[in-house]
């Protein structure tokens, strides 16, 4: 972990080039600036061989303590494309999430990147008995299962699932239901449903669903 203690102010997110963000953070330290850039240890195959190197924990990213009002400065710094903010408003990172990643990399216990989880989001599942099911993520139990409210034939099944098993999905941009992907295990494809003429045309794929 890359970090600095200089400097005051609120923390912020900088989203900076990919793979400058080592670089970008130690420009941003030359100029006087906290910085932190949580890193793990990644495993990168080559042909014959595999070698481990730094990588950052959250790619694209570098954390930063400084005056909003005085942005200037760290946004002609070479590889910062922008502060994250709402609007035109850099959004400052809680000083408990700071914490929290500060306490986490001091552990000395493994940490890696991996997709944001949370109730009410789409997830497919990736492996087991359920593998290319899509549904949505209803209760999470502990730091180690999930459970996942899956439709089969437009009835909901809620199943307790392991959660590294489960993987965010985009949400389709008109807002509507993503069809049902069923995995070869459940046999010949189910019947099309019977749809109006104004449902059909509507329809060119897969199954449709109402919200």
């Amino acid at each position: 972990m890359l970090a600095t203690t200089l400097g005051a102010g609120q923390w912020f997110a900088l989203q900076v080039r990919a793979r400058w963000e080592i670089s970008t953070a130690g420009l941003l330290s030359d100029k006087g600036y906290s910085i932190l850039l949580p890193t793990y240890r990644k495993t990168i195959r080559w042909k014959t061989r595999r070698k481990e190197a730094n990588a950052p924990l959250f790619p694209g990213y570098v954390f930063c303590q400084f005056d909003p009002q005085k942005r200037l400065p760290i946004l002609i710094t070479p590889g910062v494309i922008a502060v994250v903010s709402c609007g035109r408003i850099p959004q400052p990172v809680a000083d408990g999430e700071i914490a929290a990643i500060q306490t986490i990399i001091s552990s000395g216990l493994r940490a890696e990147p991996w997709p944001y989880l949370e109730v009410g989001q789409r997830v497919r599942v990736v492996d087991g008995s359920f593998e290319g099911l899509e549904g949505i993520l209803i209760q999470v139990k502990g730091n180690q299962r999930v459970v996942v409210s899956i439709s089969l034939l437009r009835r909901s099944v809620a199943v307790e699932i392991e959660k590294l098993s489960v993987r965010p999905v985009a949400t389709p941009r008109d807002g509507a239901r993503a069809p049902i992907v069923l995995p070869a295990s459940f046999g010949a494809r189910a019947p099309e449903p019977v749809l109006s003429k104004a449902e059909a045309g509507k329809t060119t794929r897969g199954w449709s669903y109402g919200t």
